[in-house]
């Protein structure tokens, strides 16, 4: 393939999980499809060689979990990163000493906070990218599902197609047990075990998204239970029952405790009082994963960084 810029991929049948629902298929398809024109994308989606559940799709459907994407043999940019993507030296032993499981199907790291999950959005290198500069040697690697961009914590990759489409199923059916720890404000009630509201996803006219409860949105349970508590403030565990875009930071909002460090649901006054406390960060942790696949129970665990980690010794 020497000289060619990329590659002749084969027939690809994608399930869509929760992160794309909602979404346009020109849309998804311009995603998955880098480096082919629009033109090329509309022509496929119009002559119905893409096709979503075996049937043909207009290029304004949306698509819905679960769905079946055909996506036919074209040829695209390169999967693993570009040579002009650039992963410094200290990142690339970031991520390395943060991996917590990694097999021949799949590999868990403990994402660190401020790195996107993917690029876009005016960030030019995610988790994804840097990864497959790493690691060109991976002919498949792909987000089993995503973190916000200021959450750490566990986030899981695909080293093989089947093993992103038995995840995403898992995830669909509550195989996955996830938990977060956060440091939401004010004196949360043991008596609170779950909130459950409808999420609704809104883009503000700044193209920011906002996610809001909304009789008419989406159901999303979490459930609750208190660690420790602090002056001003406690430590829960959270567990997602569905898996809504910031469905713990609306649900700690709506429930009159928003995180701590968020700047998008919290306060602007406690947040700077909790700075001078040293949290200068949203603090939502991906702490635990459960789950079992092939036969095998896989449990990971990814402990709280320093920079929140010490806000807790403070006060042990």
């Amino acid at each position: 393939m020497s000289g060619e810029s990329g590659k002749q991929q084969s027939v690809q049948v994608l399930v869509v999980g929760e992160e794309a629902a909602g979404q346009r298929i020109d849309n998804y398809l311009l995603k998955l499809l880098k480096g082919v024109p629009k033109s090329r994308i509309y022509r496929l989606l119009r002559k119905g060689e893409v096709r979503v559940n075996k049937g043909r799709i207009k290029p304004e459907y949306k698509l819905m979990d679960g769905d079946s994407v055909r996506v036919p043999p074209i040829r695209v940019a390169e999967r693993t990163a570009p040579e002009d993507v650039f992963v410094s030296d200290g990142l690339s032993r970031q991520l390395q000493g943060a991996i917590l499981f990694e097999d021949e199907r799949l590999l868990i790291i403990n994402k660190p906070s401020g790195l996107a999950v993917h690029g876009g959005s005016g960030v030019s290198v995610g988790l994804i990218e840097a990864l497959r500069r790493i690691r060109p040697e991976e002919r498949f690697l792909e987000l089993v599902h995503r973190l916000d961009r200021d959450t750490s914590g566990c986030v899981m990759l695909a080293k093989k197609r089947s093993t992103l489409k038995t995840l995403h199923g898992l995830l669909r059916g509550n195989g996955v047990d996830k938990r977060y720890l956060a440091l939401v404000e004010g004196r949360w009630s043991s008596r609170k075990v779950q909130v459950k509201l409808p999420l609704e996803k809104n883009v503000l006219q700044s193209g920011e998204r906002m996610v809001r409860v909304n009789p008419d949105g989406k159901y999303a349970l979490t459930r609750f239970e208190v660690v420790q508590r602090f002056p001003g403030a406690t430590l829960v565990e959270a567990r997602p029952v569905t898996g809504r875009t910031h469905q713990i930071r609306v649900h700690c909002q709506a429930a009159g405790h928003p995180i701590i460090g968020d700047d998008k649901y919290g306060r602007d006054e406690v947040n700077e009082q909790f700075r001078k406390e040293g949290v200068q960060r949203l603090f939502l942790h991906a702490h635990s994963l459960g789950f079992e696949l092939d036969g095998e129970r896989i449990s990971v665990a990814a402990e709280l960084s320093d920079d929140l980690n010490a806000y807790i010794k403070k006060y042990q």
